[in-house]
């Protein structure tokens, strides 16, 4: 079986800036990967050139075998790939029914595993507020409309960008709780987030980036214990 996610070579450039320099991406159905770094290093970059937002200077993109390279970002969507964008990107003049329900479709083998009820049953601040509109909503609150919405599409991999950035600490605890039981059902999942600890303890892989190249692709656990090498590219 390939792997749900094969980038090969990437270059990415914004005009003149050279960002992403021959990244080779891969995420095995039912993986967590935790993509680390600094700010500015290409890690929302590489998220949005996998998906089709961002045009490749060089480099291939595949999705469960597929060619995508230069696919539009619906097309890599349809293909079973979801993101949550860093600032959420909900539509604040919709309820939170609408918002929930417009995303709606079934997996690309048919299924439809992830229903409103049970996106609602996960995230029950969601079901208290189903006819408030997207914008009176919490930053919290958002953050959950975003992810439910992208389950909605009954995706193979869920990619988080800054899962919970600018939440209180006891909102990015429940969004973390959120997150490992999507895990628990096996989808695979991508996440960026500025939480160390958080990241590397549900994460199977991590993949450092530093300048817009990989510096390190391997195991959570041993990025965890290896405390020089968590200095020397993510310390502050």
């Amino acid at each position: 079986m390939p792997p749900l996610i094969e980038a090969r070579g990437i270059h990415t450039h914004y005009g003149a800036s050279h960002v992403l320099h021959g990244i080779d991406f891969v995420l095995h159905a039912g993986e967590t990967l935790g993509l680390m770094g600094r700010n500015g290093m290409g890690k929302t970059t590489l998220l949005k050139s996998l998906l089709g937002l961002l045009p490749l200077t060089a480099g291939s993109v595949r999705v469960k075998g597929a060619d995508l390279t230069g696919a539009a970002p619906h097309r890599v969507a349809r293909a079973g790939i979801a993101y949550v964008p860093e600032g959420r990107g909900i539509f604040p003049n919709l309820t939170v029914r609408e918002n929930l329900v417009m995303a709606a479709r079934p997996a690309a083998a048919g299924q439809a595993s992830w229903t409103l009820d049970r996106v609602l049953f996960t995230f029950p601040r969601l079901a208290e507020r189903m006819t408030h509109d997207g914008g009176n909503l919490s930053g919290g609150e958002q953050q959950m409309l975003t992810i439910g919405r992208a389950l909605m599409t009954n995706p193979d991999a869920l990619i988080l960008d800054e899962a919970t950035e600018g939440l209180a600490p006891l909102v990015a605890r429940d969004i973390w709780r959120i997150i490992g039981e999507i895990r628990a059902t096996g989808m695979a999942t991508v996440i960026v987030d500025k939480n160390f600890s958080a990241v590397s303890s549900i994460a199977d892989r991590a993949m450092i980036l530093v300048k817009g190249a990989v510096v390190y692709d391997g195991s959570s656990a041993e990025l965890r214990e290896d405390k020089a090498l968590h200095m020397r590219y993510l310390g502050v």
